[in-house]
C-alpha cells in the first residue's frame, strides 16, 4: 500500500503483489474527525481483486496506520448486510458489528440494512508492521 494525504483524508493505493508486477487493485481511505480522534473507513477493490485476501490485508494495514501513526481511538464503517464476504474480511481485520441502520441501503435493487462496525485502538493488539518503519 502507498499512502496519500488529500486534505484531511488519508488514502492508500492497494497493490496486488501476488500476480506478477505490482498492479493497482483498489484504494482504502480514512476520513478522520480529529476533534474526537475517530475516522470512517472506506475501501474499494476492483472486481478482479476480490476473493484473494487483499481486502482483509489492506484493512488490517489501514487500521495499523490509523492506531499507530495517526493515534486514532476508533475507526468505523458501514457495509450492506448482504455483503457477507466484506463483513468477514472486516471481522478478520479487527472490526466488530455494533449495530444496524435498518432499511438504509439497496442490494441488487432490494432494500437492506447497513451494518455499522467499529474497531478500537485498545482492541488492536497485533504487533505493528508500520511503527518500525518510522524514521527516528
Amino acid at each position: 500500500m502507498a499512502a496519500q494525504v488529500r486534505g484531511d483524508n488519508i488514502r492508500f493505493t492497494i497493490y496486488d503483489l501476488a500476480s506478477g508486477p505490482p498492479t493497482p487493485a483498489g484504494v482504502s481511505t480514512l476520513l478522520p474527525d480529529p476533534a474526537v480522534r475517530t475516522a470512517e473507513y472506506v475501501i474499494m477493490l476492483a472486481p478482479e481483486a476480490r476473493g484473494k485476501g487483499l481486502g482483509t490485508q489492506a484493512t488490517w494495514l489501514t487500521l495499523d496506520y490509523a492506531f499507530h501513526i495517526t493515534n486514532l481511538r476508533m475507526v468505523w464503517l458501514k457495509v450492506l448486510s448482504p455483503n457477507r464476504p466484506a463483513i468477514r474480511a472486516y471481522e478478520k481485520a479487527g472490526f466488530r458489528t455494533v449495530g444496524a441502520l435498518r432499511e438504509a441501503g439497496y442490494w441488487l435493487g432490494q432494500v437492506c440494512d447497513e451494518i455499522v462496525m467499529d474497531a478500537l485502538a485498545t482492541d488492536f493488539t497485533s504487533p505493528s508492521v508500520i511503527t518500525p518503519l518510522r524514521p527516528e
